[in-house]
């Protein structure tokens, strides 16, 4: 196992570098972001008093702890720390695992003396190893900062057993399902449902008196992300919530080494599902074989953006019921809606989400491209009367349909949730929905460029961009960030309806940049060529 495990190392070294130090960057940049933006107490006080009036704020971000500076910076940044380690977990864990067996290589280490169990073994040890470094780090960044020691231990063991938990669930799934993506999705839509859950538990909350401190509601119980946060660093600093996620962990594991000890290598619990005895005659263009590979991603991406279409519109009663019960959020609402809607604010902040959707789903449609590459399946497609650039724009045309598929659901949705609240919010969903799928078809040519220049990169680079951009959507106004960097992100520029009308933001420069990148990409795929994994 030793032998396996130094090679596990060897072999992520560079990525497990890259999620470690992203994550401590991200943690670093809360303190620098709340010192400077939030360094009063009146300041943090107002920021946390202006969040119990909304609770759709409390779906993306943690749990209101207080007014200090480090209960402040945990509650903006701990929920996306340990969705960093969840995710790396996540990739972790199947990557040497479900992978392994699809490349053919964990039948050659099954035939030594190493057997079936070993590199099972290695990538749990690997995996934790990972988990605790990072927690670790996290640590001693806020250490570092001047933050309390032990709310500073508190808060990386949170990170930590987020993504411990993760990596037991992860791990379950690749015994679970036959190949990586299917244990990937399995897993990813675990973690985006269980995020969900949280946000919601924290938005059902109860607020305190003083407004600084929010108990959160039974929901929050149900989520990991929920016993995270419910650590409460530099307040409670209790340890006993995150051993429920390394209970959770330890669980899965052992499900996944039972699984693994009495299954055939190569198979998965939940069965292969037969093939037709004919094609149908839509694989018999580009296009529709596409469509074949992609469509269950397609509907799953298209399902999220319909619920959270719905929740953009039929939450307004819910605040509008907070605001009702708490007299001093009462008079947060008021001083608030003088500025502007707080039912279009919301609509805004949902619509990023689709947005982010819609670019993954248009991102893993490109990689999907990379992936058949990789493994030698496109040769036969491109042997074919079929160039290159018909075969890249059938992916690329079926990435805008995927675009176009998960905002239409999602305003779909919010007509469904306007129906009980207020149907003028439709308009202002459909609105920011086009604005969203502009800004997700830049996401895919950019993604498309990276193939076509740099494909051993695609993956990796295409889902870094989204993660970027995202980061800087959502935190760029909340740190202050300067007006260059946030109006990067595709997603901030997209328009909205304001009092006067339609704000346009950078609606053209989207639109150009999507043309421009379109053009190059299917231009420069002419004379590319295929470059299949080494």
């Amino acid at each position: 196992m030793i032998a396996l495990l130094r090679q596990r190392l060897r072999r992520d070294r560079v990525q497990l570098l890259l999620w470690i130090l992203g994550t401590a960057a991200l943690a670093a940049s809360a303190v620098a972001g709340v010192s400077q933006s939030y360094g009063g107490p009146q300041d943090r006080a107002a920021l946390l008093a202006t969040v119990m009036a909304n609770p759709v704020i409390l779906m993306f971000r943690g749990l209101p702890s207080g007014d200090g500076e480090a209960q402040v910076a945990l509650f903006l940044i701990l929920p996306f720390l340990a969705m960093l380690a969840a995710f790396m977990s996540t990739f972790l864990a199947v990557r040497h695992t479900r992978a392994e067996e699809e490349q053919g290589r964990a039948e050659l280490v099954s035939a030594t003396p190493a057997a079936r169990v070993a590199p099972l073994a290695a990538t749990i040890v690997h995996g934790a190893a990972a988990n605790i470094v990072l927690g670790l780090i996290v640590a001693l960044v806020y250490i570092g900062s001047g933050y309390a020691a032990a709310g500073s231990m508190i808060s990386g063991l949170a990170v930590a057993a987020t993504g411990l938990c993760f990596l037991g669930l992860a791990l379950l799934a690749a015994q679970l399902m036959r190949t990586s993506r299917g244990a990937n999705a399995l897993t990813v839509w675990v973690l985006i449902g269980t995020y969900v859950i949280a946000g919601f538990g924290n938005a059902l909350g109860t607020p305190s008196s003083d407004l600084t401190r929010m108990r959160s509601s039974w929901l929050t119980w149900l989520s990991p992300f929920g016993w995270a946060e419910n650590t409460r660093p530099f307040d409670e600093d209790a340890a006993w919530p995150a051993l429920l996620c390394l209970a959770a962990g330890v669980v899965s594991t052992a499900v996944a080494f039972a699984i693994q000890s009495v299954r055939d290598l190569g198979a998965g619990v939940v069965p292969e599902r037969h093939g037709r005895t004919w094609a149908p005659a839509t694989l018999s263009s580009p296009v529709g074989l596409v469509w074949r590979l992609t469509r269950g991603s397609v509907l799953g991406w298209a399902i999220g953006g319909l619920l959270t279409g719905l929740l953009a519109t039929s939450l307004a009663s819910v605040i509008n019921e907070v605001g009702t019960k708490v007299p001093s959020v009462q008079k947060i609402f008021d001083a608030l809606s003088k500025n502007g809607s707080l039912d279009q604010g919301m609509v805004v902040i949902f619509y990023i989400i689709v947005g982010v959707l819609a670019a993954c789903a248009a991102v893993q449609t490109v990689c999907r491209a990379r992936q058949e590459e990789a493994h030698g399946t496109a040769e036969p497609v491109l042997a074919s009367a079929v160039d290159r650039v018909r075969w890249l724009g059938g992916y690329l045309a079926i990435g805008v349909l995927a675009v176009v598929l998960i905002v239409a659901a999602a305003i779909a949705g919010s007509a469904v949730g306007a129906a009980r609240s207020d149907w003028s919010l439709v308009k202002d969903a459909a609105v920011a929905g086009a604005g969203q799928a502009v800004a997700a078809c830049v996401f895919l040519v950019l993604t498309a460029l990276i193939f076509v220049l740099i494909p051993r990169a695609t993956i990796a680079a295409g889902w870094t961009i989204v993660l970027l951009a995202l980061l800087i959507s959502l935190f760029g106004p909340l740190f202050s960030l300067p007006d260059w960097l946030t109006s990067l992100s595709p997603f901030a520029q997209t328009p909205t309806v304001v009092k006067s009308g339609i704000d346009l933001k950078g609606l053209w420069w989207l639109l150009l940049a999507a043309a421009v990148g379109l053009g190059a990409a299917l231009g420069l795929m002419r004379r590319r060529e295929l470059h299949p994994a080494s």
